[in-house]
């Protein structure tokens, strides 16, 4: 049976040859919540494939496009989750994911009832980094957002 692609499979040094990354630098990425690596009942971090697609990506953004790993926070907390696992308008105004503009989804502290109690490494948001996709590429595949009337803000 091949295992789905979010099933935690590697220890950390394994994830750092796969990746082509430090140890060091892995673990940094996880305390700044760039990745959510599996944590065993012996508190052992396991990577999935998925977070190995995510590291790449990161190593992506910092080495070809020049971005710090602040700018690839902000990045990743661009994202609309809202729009990717849709939710009502009173979850969105109920979850700091809606209007933090420097974490991630899986990041922040309050959480909309439709992912309180939801595993952040499997949703679908998280999963993005599997394609490493630009957040245009993102929005173009979405559906149609609806942005302010640039005619009612010129009055304001």
């Amino acid at each position: 049976m091949i295992p789905d692609s979010t099933t935690p499979l590697f220890p950390l040094r394994v994830a750092a040859e796969l990746s082509n990354t430090s140890i060091y630098s892995l673990r940094q990425y996880v305390d700044l919540g760039l990745i959510i690596p599996y944590r065993s009942a012996t508190n052992r971090r396991l990577y999935s494939q998925v977070d190995i697609q995510r590291i790449n990506c990161i190593r992506k953004y910092l080495d070809e496009y020049g971005l710090n790993v602040a700018g690839i926070k902000t990045l990743f907390a661009q994202v609309p989750c809202w729009l990717i696992r849709p939710c009502s308008e009173n979850d969105r105004n109920n979850c700091d994911a809606y209007s933090e503009i420097a974490e991630p989804c899986w990041n922040v502290t309050v959480k909309g009832p439709e992912c309180q109690n939801s595993d952040c490494r499997v949703c679908d948001v998280y999963r993005l980094s599997e394609k490493c996709n630009d957040l245009k590429s993102l929005f173009k595949n979405l559906p149609e957002l609806k942005l302010p009337d640039a005619e009612n803000q010129q009055s304001e």
